[in-house]
């Protein structure tokens, strides 16, 4: 009994530490500020593709000439893909289309890019649609930019 008492107190305490450095990874991504929800599909076919299938839950951040995309639910500090402005092509816009309305957050809209020969769409609210294509227009001169 008493065995089975410590066995529980163990893996209660390891659940509250995990969620712990899971909240803690958060707030310090977020902390240098710039950061806004964003879903990721990477390496996207051409033809549009509404099963809701590929997306991956994160949040982006500015740093400097770059977008860092977190994946939510990972414990990395890294950030999974790196996006610099100079590379990123904007192709289109849409919304979700059929089953990717219950994967993305409700107000999403859906970003096409290509980023060094790679399709991708982002996936955010309009808001942070507005302040992403503001971040690409604001580009230092003389480099290329791209938005549709």
């Amino acid at each position: 009994m008493v065995l089975a008492l410590t066995v529980c107190g163990i893996v209660v305490a390891l659940v509250v530490l995990g969620l712990f450095v899971f909240g803690l990874r958060r707030r310090l991504i977020q902390r240098s500020g710039g950061t806004f929800d964003c879903s990721l599909r990477w390496d996207v076919p051409e033809k549009t593709d509404p099963s809701g299938k590929g997306w991956s839950y994160g949040v982006a951040r500015y740093n400097g000439d770059r977008v860092e995309w977190y994946r939510v639910f990972s414990y990395a500090y890294r950030p999974r893909r790196v996006l610099e402005r100079a590379a990123i092509e904007v192709a289109g816009r849409r919304l979700p289309d059929g089953e990717e309305e219950m994967a993305l957050l409700s107000d999403a809209v859906i970003l096409t890019c290509l980023h060094r020969g790679t399709r991708l769409e982002l996936a955010m609210s309009e808001d942070a649609l507005t302040g992403f294509l503001a971040w690409l227009e604001a580009a230092p001169p003389g480099q290329r930019v791209n938005v549709a």
